[in-house]
């Protein structure tokens, strides 16, 4: 894999406490980032969540959806074990955010998320790690305990120079917006999902 580095690297306070933020060049000037915190050991396995955008939840606070509060639950645990998460301009699963929207109209006629996808000519999640993959060597980081439900993320190491150790799993308990949402995760994509409620 070719090798990439980061454009520029800053340092942020937030609400959950200090974290550095580096940026790598990515596709139509949107780039993807490293939070990590400060410190970050890496002779060790290192706490990782692999995030893709979701600007409906992650900005917005969306309930159709869990993004958002995975997110607010990867910055707190990050910022409490240390660790890194890398923040992928992967939107609605990869094919972007106006399509994402068009997905929304048909999950309101009845389709399922996936089906939604289907419906508009994508695959049901053609998401990409490997730019993941990259920023984590850039760091030096090549054993990690994966903060996911998701099984494509941890299939993603296979094969590459790091080992997930760990799979930390991340649940957020239902709404009735996000159910149906969850419950195809969890049959129908196979995510990790133990809530009885799905």
């Amino acid at each position: 894999m070719k090798s990439i580095n980061p454009e520029v690297v800053t340092r942020i306070p937030t609400k959950y406490g200090p974290f550095f933020i580096k940026a790598y060049h990515y596709l139509n000037d949107q780039p993807n980032l490293a939070i990590h915190t400060e410190g970050l050991q890496t002779n060790k396995p290192v706490y990782v969540r692999i995030h893709s955008e979701c600007m409906t939840g992650d900005v917005f606070g969306s309930s159709k959806c869990d993004c958002g509060e995975q997110l607010d639950f990867s910055m707190k645990w990050i910022q409490k074990h240390e660790g890194v998460i890398i923040y992928l301009r992967q939107e609605g699963r990869g094919i972007g955010l106006i399509n994402k929207l068009h997905a929304y109209n048909l999950q309101e006629k009845g389709l399922d998320t996936k089906s939604a996808n289907l419906e508009l000519g994508f695959h049901e999640d053609p998401r990409d790690y490997t730019p993941a993959i990259g920023i984590l060597k850039d760091l030096k980081i090549d054993r990690i305990r994966l903060l996911t439900n998701n099984p494509m993320k941890v299939e993603a190491f296979e094969g590459s120079q790091i080992k997930v150790v760990e799979r930390v799993p991340i649940e957020i308990e239902p709404r009735p917006e996000n159910l149906f949402y969850l419950q195809t995760k969890k049959k129908g994509m196979r995510h990790m999902l133990s809530s009885k409620q799905l």
